[in-house]
């Protein structure tokens, strides 16, 4: 599933976890999604590495290459609950876990250089991103699906999972030219429209949201419950709004990075 792939041990403040790495160019740090490094998550770092950037996808959790299923998802997702990286329910702090992300996009830019790095969290990392644009270098930020905090009450569906200080610098940064890129589907359970109108709101024009049709009736038949915007759900056809926001993600870090 990962020829192509090196993979490494990174050891940061005590905590070792494996990065896999592929291609060559400006970084991107790629954060997987519950329940793991799937294949149609490597599908869609490979894509991102064939686009000329070097990727970099650290193993956060789960089992590589293990297929999605329920009951693989479901366990993840309690094991992610008790676990002390992860925050799922805090409306305005954010996971551990980023403060070792942070280093390792830190460390991505520092050996490639350049004008900065990429990074796209998706579902329980997809509000990493923000936290990570406390890092000067991270220039071309994605939210896929950012699921943090669980929706549990009116809160938290517009909740960010970040700090009050590091809203922001959001908005400094969103203010200099690091516009956040955002990507859902407007029926998806875990990703409640409040969390994007929060964005709009918060970062103005520095915000910008793709929101595809998954209501019912839509044209392209999509499920009610779809989630995974460039993964499970993705769809590699011309005029698929799957295809259309990867592309759109693609776009946003040559513009950022390689430009």
């Amino acid at each position: 599933m990962l020829e192509g792939f090196e993979t490494r041990e990174v050891t940061i403040e005590g905590a070792t976890r494996k990065v896999h790495r592929c291609g060559e160019g400006p970084g991107v740090l790629v954060m997987h999604e519950i329940p793991g490094i799937t294949p149609e998550v490597a599908r869609f770092a490979r894509i991102v590495a064939d686009a000329g950037f070097t990727v970099e996808m650290p193993e956060l959790f789960g089992v590589l290459g293990k297929p999605v299923s329920g009951g693989y998802v479901m366990g993840q997702m309690l094991q992610a609950c008790i676990r002390q990286e992860f925050h799922v329910l805090s409306a305005h702090g954010t996971s551990p876990i980023t403060d070792w992300l942070r280093a390792l996009a830190r460390a991505l830019h520092e050996e490639l250089g350049g004008k900065g790095i990429g990074a796209i969290g998706m579902c329980l990392t997809g509000n990493f991103a923000l936290a990570l644009m406390m890092e000067p270098a991270l220039m071309a930020p994605v939210l896929s699906q950012p699921s943090l905090p669980f929706g549990i009450g009116k809160k938290r569906r517009a909740a960010l999972h970040v700090t009050p200080e590091q809203l922001s610098c959001l908005k400094n940064r969103t203010a200099e030219g690091a516009g956040v890129l955002g990507l859902r589907f407007t029926h998806d359970p875990l990703c409640p429209p409040e969390r994007f109108e929060t964005l709009r709101r918060e970062l103005g024009d520095g915000f910008e949201g793709i929101e595809i049709d998954s209501g019912p009736g839509n044209p392209h038949g999509l499920s009610r419950t779809a989630h995974s915007v460039v993964a499970l759900e993705f769809v590699d056809e011309a005029g698929h709004p799957t295809r259309e926001a990867v592309d759109r993600v693609l776009a946003l870090f040559a513009e950022r990075l390689q430009s």
